[in-house]
């Protein structure tokens, strides 16, 4: 049940930054820098947390291993993601920072969907945790698109 409330706050958390950057952004570097603190601490953050501290409900859920340092060691590198989306926020570091961090965001998410994405193909993976990642990575994808790209 805990992981499916994380679920919940991930998505939810994402979609209020997605909705308050592109309500409040005039330009995509303004979008940008709405959506890089909330879109990576929302999802790196709980992703993380979910990990270290719910890891074995989490693998359960999402029908993989449990147990593994891999895990152990995969949430605390979510959780540095969403720590420097947050120090780049708060020490208005700037465009070049922020496009730096959502950049290796994205690309991590959209290897993590294609790893889904395998699982579902060659494991026969069918929970519902895994067949929505590769959806919602290009979902991301898609949504971060235009401020990325325009901050250039």
């Amino acid at each position: 049940m805990i992981i499916k409330i994380i679920e919940a706050l991930r998505i939810a958390g994402t979609g209020v930054g997605v909705f308050l950057a592109y309500y409040y952004g005039d330009t995509p570097k303004e979008i940008l820098s709405i959506m890089c603190p909330w879109v990576v601490i929302s999802i790196a953050g709980t992703s993380g947390l979910e990990g270290l501290f719910f890891g074995r409900q989490a693998a359960i859920e999402k029908g993989y291993e449990q147990g593994s340092n891999y895990q152990t060691q995969s949430a605390i590198a979510l959780l540095s993601y969403a720590v420097i989306a947050l120090v780049v926020y708060l020490m208005k570091w700037g465009t070049n920072a922020e496009l730096t961090i959502v950049l290796t965001f994205m690309f991590f998410t959209i290897f993590s969907g294609a790893n889904h994405a395998r699982s579902i193909i060659q494991d026969k993976n069918y929970k519902w945790a895994n067949l929505n990642r590769p959806f919602l990575a290009a979902m991301l994808t898609a949504v971060l698109w235009y401020p990325v790209v325009g901050s250039f």
